[in-house]
């Protein structure tokens, strides 16, 4: 089959973790000083695949298929439509606007090419949290309740309920989330509120913290047939003292480093049977709600009362390759016993099934 694997390959950043790998032996107020300050830059292409993934993705699938690469630039548009492939593996989270991932899978509808993953509709709704969480409430589905904050004059009439979380409101890759995003204070919220303003140029969602366990949960699949795999947490105590229980960018791109990872998830969670059922149940009807195809990773956290609550539905997961880089989506399919070749094949099949095409 003539696949071709489009995506946005990561402009690498060396220094971006040159003195985050273990940040124990300095005051960590400094340290989180220092990362934000290098982070804010870096983490503009935060949601851009490495060299290392594009190349992997291509190896995987190039065990059964033909495999083209082309990069989900402005030429792309172009290239698809000479190209004419079987079917189209996406991985791209495009460039510019609130619309981004939904660029490229829009491209294909027009020219009728097959792909990957989810539509346009849903790429773009997910990436919008307060799009996403509205559907979600709707249909009675738990997620924390938020507000979105288009300047800071909403803040005058605006009560919050501390502590909470302060994130920009189209980005993934915790994108804009830092330790700092957890807020105590009227004051603090003014601050982060703020930043996240001026950096990313686009509104903010302040959403109520919710105090309880957290985890993520990988599915892949369709329909009524779409798997749960097994579910990861996300250990809070295994990051640095004096920081708050959130996977923030720190937590993701800075103090876990494939040189020295943290010892940051368990998977298979440690569960008992209900609430697994409970939490596999949530995202089962969150990824049908929300129009979910072939795979995609799920945010998970428990509110005050243990009641588990949508953080955020990831359309395009991360899958870095290699098992130090603690990536959630792997991790996850390799305690279901598929290899990193056999997830990303496994995809393409639930894709080209979808489709009617011969596998």
């Amino acid at each position: 089959m003539e696949v071709a694997l489009v995506y946005n390959m990561k402009k690498e950043e060396s220094d971006v973790s040159e003195d985050g790998g273990d940040p124990s032996s300095q005051h960590i107020t400094d340290v989180s000083t220092q990362i934000r300050e290098k982070a804010v830059g870096a983490d503009t292409y935060a949601e851009w695949d490495t060299a290392e993934t594009v190349y992997a993705v291509r190896d995987a699938l190039a065990l059964r298929h033909s495999i083209t690469m082309i990069e989900a630039d402005h030429d792309a548009f172009e290239k698809l439509r000479a190209l004419t492939p079987d079917i189209v593996f996406n991985i791209a989270e495009g460039q510019n606007g609130v619309s981004r991932e939904a660029q490229i899978p829009a491209m294909l509808e027009m020219l009728g090419i097959p792909y990957t993953g989810s539509d346009a509709l849903t790429l773009a709704i997910c990436l919008d949290k307060s799009r996403a969480k509205e559907i979600l409430s709707y249909h009675k589905i738990p997620t924390a309740k938020f507000s979105v904050i288009d300047s800071l004059s909403d803040l005058s009439s605006f009560q919050a309920a501390f502590p909470c979380m302060v994130k920009p409101l189209n980005e993934g890759s915790s994108k804009g989330i830092f330790d700092a995003s957890l807020v105590y204070s009227q004051n603090d919220l003014r601050k982060q509120v703020e930043k996240v303003l001026s950096t990313y140029d686009e509104p903010v969602i302040v959403e109520e913290f919710l105090p309880g366990r957290e985890f993520t949960v990988a599915m892949i699949g369709n329909g009524s047939t779409a798997e749960v795999l097994p579910i990861v947490e996300i250990l809070f105590d295994s990051l640095p003292k004096g920081v708050n229980p959130i996977y923030s960018f720190e937590a993701k791109w800075i103090w876990d480093q494939a040189s020295s990872p943290l010892d940051i998830f368990k998977c298979p969670a440690k569960l008992d049977p209900a609430l697994q059922t409970s939490i596999a149940d949530l995202c089962k009807k969150a990824y049908r709600v929300l129009r979910c195809r072939d795979w995609s990773r799920i945010d998970v956290r428990l509110d005050k009362n243990g009641i588990p609550n949508i953080i955020e539905i990831n359309p395009l997961p991360g899958i870095l390759p290699k098992v130090e880089d603690n990536s959630c989506f792997p991790k996850a399919a390799r305690a279901a016993g598929m290899s990193y070749d056999e997830m990303l094949n496994r995809v393409l099949d639930e894709a080209c099934k979808r489709h009617r095409l011969a596998i």
